[in-house]
């Protein structure tokens, strides 16, 4: 089976009030619907998912500017803080979901290693202002739980879910009957 992307144009906008995990399964969500109402329904399963940093309840988003950078790192300093990865997949009319939660400590930070991380450029589009699989590893002292969840899409509940809604496809990439 032949794999399709189509990324969506999906609001990611931070409702008021809206907590971390339902906001990550919410945007999730809608990504997967606005994939499935452009293709084949029913024919393809959909695979969505939406990573989200939080601080306690504090969802620094992407920083998009230099500045708003700089200060979520600042603030993610020295600081454990949760990634929220959901994974959405829908196959005709059923939809399946799991947010996989991982955290993630940091390291103190100094300015010069902030600055340096900044000018890159890496962390300017990423959840949380870094990306654990590029120059943004070098920031983290721990990880508990999934780190390709905290990449962007954990593998094994991923695989789990398309296994569970009756696709085969997990099946054929790693030849085992996936965990429930």
């Amino acid at each position: 089976m032949s794999l399709l992307i189509r990324p969506t144009d999906t609001d990611e906008s931070v409702r008021p009030g809206e907590r971390p995990k339902p906001y990550a399964l919410r945007v999730a969500r809608e990504k997967a619907r606005a994939a499935d109402a452009s293709g084949p329904s029913g024919l393809l399963p959909v695979l969505a998912a939406d990573t989200t940093v939080a601080l306690g309840e504090w969802i620094p988003g992407k920083p998009g500017t230099p500045e708003r950078a700089v200060e979520t790192l600042l603030r993610l300093s020295g600081r454990t803080h949760q990634v929220h990865t959901a994974v959405v997949v829908r196959l005709g009319e059923r939809e399946l979901s799991r947010v996989v939660t991982t955290s993630v400590r940091f390291r103190r930070l100094s300015d010069a290693d902030i600055q340096a991380y900044v000018e890159s450029g890496e962390p300017l589009d990423r959840a949380g202002g870094y990306a654990i699989q590029g120059g943004g590893g070098a920031l983290v002292d721990r990880v508990v739980g999934s780190y390709t969840g905290v990449v962007g899409l954990p593998l094994a509940e991923a695989l789990s879910l398309l296994a569970a809604i009756g696709t085969g496809l997990a099946h054929q990439i790693d030849g085992s009957t996936p965990r429930s």
